[in-house]
């Protein structure tokens, strides 16, 4: 009798964690801004911005894992001034017509409590890939107020010096180290 008791309160104990399965999202283009900021010059700090990215978002809560696939097209860098738009998108800088796609693809996902707090990936910018560790700044899932539909957002941001991907134009006047964030907002599939 006590043998089938335990038996049957393991087996319990285990439905919820075989029901539960991870659950995609879709990175929203119209709420997704990865931008980044650089030293120009040491006089002050250029802000520039990417205004076409796609991707998805993987997240099983109760597991404590996740992951982030982030494609962002190099050409829709914009500063806010076209001739130096069309400088970035030069071999120079991000080398728009050569390396089209910058993408961020992690490998692991860290949590505090209930809630991603570090994603550890790989960047690839310039052909080059490199490890490129994002801290979640701020993190929210729920229904969308405007539509109903469950989405989650998210902010994250790294750092990584632009050398290490072969993006040398300008040095050591416009900084090395950029920083890279991701305002990310994916409705759940």
């Amino acid at each position: 009798m006590f043998k089938r008791n335990v038996i049957a309160v393991l087996l319990a104990a285990s439905l919820p964690l075989a029901a539960h399965a991870a659950e995609s999202y879709t990175v929203d283009p119209a709420h997704t801004f990865p931008h980044f900021s650089i030293s120009h010059l040491g006089f002050s700090t250029l802000q520039g911005r990417f205004d076409k990215s796609s991707g998805k978002v993987t997240l099983d809560r109760a597991a404590k894992t996740g992951s982030v696939d982030i494609a962002i097209e190099a050409a829709s860098v914009s500063t806010g001034f076209a001739k130096r738009d069309e400088h970035l998108k030069s071999p120079d800088f991000f080398n728009a017509a050569e390396f089209p796609t910058i993408t961020y693809k992690s490998s692991s996902m860290k949590f505090k409590g209930d809630t991603p707090a570090t994603v550890e990936g790989n960047l690839t910018l310039l052909g080059v890939t490199k490890p490129v560790t994002l801290t979640i700044d701020a993190f929210k899932c729920g229904a969308n107020p405007m539509n109903k539909k469950e989405e989650c957002g998210a902010a994250a941001s790294g750092q990584f010096k632009r050398s290490d991907f072969g993006m040398k134009f300008g040095l050591p006047a416009v900084g090395d180290d950029i920083k890279l964030v991701f305002e990310v907002e994916a409705f759940k599939d």
